[in-house]
């Protein structure tokens, strides 16, 4: 795991609390049937299994903000967007932007590293159906907070998908007095109550790839944008 060291302390304990909250018995019991039954490609692998914590460079500008670790991704792997398709097409284009120092993100100690920027999901462990419930979410957002306050130097808060838009949104009413009705769009760009930007971005799912809602060139285009914000 990519780690600063002037704020390596101050996340080493959260991330302790992180991976051992078993708080929300229904993703518990979720996370041990995936990482019990497997997918068949990854039967012979020995799957992480508990909640994930974010990743990258710990005094960073750009928090990218997914809404949960994939099922066989980062639930498999123990690092977030990790060893699906979604992060297959997300690497390539941070690594395009010069955000990632390569563009690909296979395991944990694939020498992956983050410039400026950090990445995270407002649940930490994977849901079903990639829905969670709103207790759920309310449950986590207690890390979510801690990890947006010790990113002492965030500047922007990147939304992978309407998702974890909206996620952030409601952290953000949940939190502070922020009372505006904004909605998700690709690109958009919103300020928050303590000064930091909230960007829409189309997730990198392999649906929205094939669809053609995103491509390369529009999500790089994107982070690219981003960089100029900072």
């Amino acid at each position: 795991m990519q780690i600063k060291t002037n704020n390596k302390c101050n996340f080493e304990k959260l991330n302790k609390s992180i991976v051992a909250c078993n708080k929300c018995s229904r993703l518990v019991k979720f996370r041990k049937k995936i990482s019990t039954e497997k997918r068949k490609q990854y039967i012979k692998e020995t799957y992480w299994g508990k909640p994930i914590t974010g990743f990258g460079d710990f005094n960073g500008k750009i928090l990218f903000v997914g809404l949960a670790p994939a099922a066989h991704g980062g639930t498999r792997t123990g690092r977030v967007f990790t060893g699906d398709k979604s992060s297959d097409f997300l690497y390539k284009c941070l690594h395009k932007a010069n955000i990632s120092n390569q563009p690909t993100s296979l395991h944990k100690d694939d020498g992956l590293m983050l410039k400026n920027a950090f990445i995270t999901t407002a649940l930490k462990c994977v849901p079903p159906g990639d829905k969670p419930l709103k207790k759920e979410l309310d449950s986590c957002f207690s890390f979510f907070n801690q990890e947006i306050n010790k990113l002492k130097n965030l500047k922007v808060i990147v939304a992978l998908g309407k998702i974890a838009f909206d996620a952030c949104v409601y952290f953000y009413k949940s939190n502070y007095n922020f009372l505006d009705k904004i909605k998700f769009s690709h690109g958009s760009v919103y300020k928050l109550p303590n000064n930091i930007l909230l960007v829409g971005c189309y997730h990198p799912s392999p649906r929205n790839v094939n669809t053609g809602r995103i491509n390369e060139k529009k999500m790089t285009d994107l982070f690219k944008k981003t960089l100029k914000l900072v």
